[in-house]
């Protein structure tokens, strides 16, 4: 009951504190990309502070996290780590599906915060798109972000990574650096979310020019050394 309480707490806050900054958007999404991700970080900030208070969780960091841009290959498990990583890896452009961006208002100001679109059925061009958009943040000082296993998935569970992530490792031509977690040990996709720490550990770094082979079986063990 507790955990419920507190569930339904911070959906109330956190959402009417979010439509509101939603709505008001446009206007520093309109100033320019740096207004852009500095209102982002201010809707990240809101949202570390409810969860830290409302709902008692907190966070454990474990590695190092690199200095220059790279290519952050995470585990997802919840809705958490989307928006902690704005502050965490300090603004990154965050590689996320096609269908978020058309949701109204929030896509466009998503796009000029400088997400890249990623098209599940997209076609060769799509492709190419998503990867000049890729160097062109990096080129910005700013890493990538990308969920290489395509979705959510429970602890536990491995899926192998999507073909996308050997694409963007040929193209950019950085280190990747997974990143494990376990946030849906207390963030369920369904029920109740729970008090306690989400664990984030920065892996070995991938260098460049690796086989695919190698470079996905590297970071996949290291995305998954928390379940």
């Amino acid at each position: 009951m507790i955990a419920w309480g507190r569930t339904i707490a911070f959906m109330i806050v956190f959402y009417s504190l979010s439509v509101a900054i939603v709505l008001a958007a446009p206007i520093p999404a309109l100033i320019g990309r740096p207004a852009m991700i500095g209102y982002a970080q201010v809707w990240a900030r809101v949202h570390r502070w409810t969860t830290r208070w409302i709902l008692g969780i907190r966070t454990r960091v474990e590695g190092a996290r690199p200095d220059a841009p790279v290519l952050y290959a995470a585990k997802h498990q919840a809705m958490f780590e989307t928006i902690e990583f704005a502050l965490m890896l300090d603004a990154p452009a965050l590689v996320m599906k096609a269908e978020l961006a058309r949701i109204p208002i929030w896509g466009w100001a998503a796009r000029r915060y400088g997400i890249i679109v990623i098209d599940r059925q997209s076609s060769g061009a799509g492709l190419r798109r998503m990867m000049r958009e890729a160097q062109a943040a990096l080129a910005e000082g700013r890493s990538i972000v990308l969920f290489p296993e395509g979705t959510r998935v429970p602890p536990g569970e491995r899926p192998p990574l999507r073909a996308g992530f050997a694409g963007l490792y040929r193209a950019l031509g950085v280190e990747v650096v997974p990143i494990a977690l376990d946030s849906g040990r207390i963030w369920p996709r369904k029920g109740a979310k729970r008090a306690g720490v989400v664990t984030f550990r920065f892996g070995a770094p991938v260098p460049p020019g690796l086989s695919r082979a190698e470079a996905e079986a590297r970071v996949h063990a290291e995305m998954n050394a928390l379940d």
